[in-house]
């Protein structure tokens, strides 16, 4: 997603009256971003890595997720991969950044090709946590650890198969062609704007409990 402008109240601190006015605003820069940018003014496909950060957690796997400023629902953490830098380390670098945790990469899940709204390749990881202390930041207000076998319904839909494939640990990785269309942005909306009207759910209790097992 762009990056929010920084100004005043974050809109995700803002009380339901806030958050919906703070989204039309959010809701225009995306559409530009999706729709019509790549068609424009870009003039690199944009590619991004994304990564299933996975933990044992009292016997169950467990994976890191966050919810971006901007558009709010949960998601597999990462970022824009920068010119010249390899997908790898650019995930290694927005998951530190965006979780505050330092990962050890166990290899890729798969390339996820996708046109529609927003064209772009997801370049997706397998990982672990093995150093820092789950916080936010101001990219990813929240973040948080859950169960891989029950994801969130708040889960955007296109980290479901993702996140599949990923615990399925499959001998290689995969290669999938999708289109982003009209089923996927209706859903999208459905889980940003239940958020906006209940509130970004609330963070961790416990730090300890967020702490890295190294």
């Amino acid at each position: 997603m762009p990056p929010a402008p920084g100004r005043g109240t974050p809109v995700h601190d803002r009380g339901r009256f806030g958050r919906f006015s703070g989204g039309l605003v959010d809701y225009v820069r995306t559409a530009w971003w999706g729709a019509v940018a790549p068609r424009t003014v870009e003039r690199r496909p944009l590619a991004i890595a994304q990564g299933v950060i996975l933990r044992e957690n009292a016997g169950r796997l467990e994976v890191l997720l966050s919810v971006r400023s901007d558009l709010f629902g949960w998601e597999l953490p990462g970022g824009t991969v920068e010119r010249g830098e390899a997908p790898s380390a650019a995930l290694v670098r927005e998951v530190q950044e965006e979780t505050g945790l330092e990962i050890s990469l166990e290899g890729p899940v798969g390339t996820w090709r996708r046109t529609g709204f927003r064209p772009h390749t997801a370049h997706v990881y397998r990982g672990r946590a093995v150093g820092g202390t789950l916080r936010p930041s101001h990219e990813t207000p929240r973040v948080a650890w859950f169960d891989a076998a029950a994801p969130p319904a708040a889960l955007f839909p296109w980290y479901r198969e993702p996140l599949s494939v990923a615990r399925e640990r499959r001998p290689a990785a995969v290669a999938v062609d999708e289109v982003q269309g009209l089923p996927w942005i209706l859903e999208a909306m459905r889980i940003d704007l239940r958020m906006r009207w209940e509130g970004l759910p609330a963070p961790a209790a416990s730090p300890d409990a967020d702490r890295a097992s190294v």
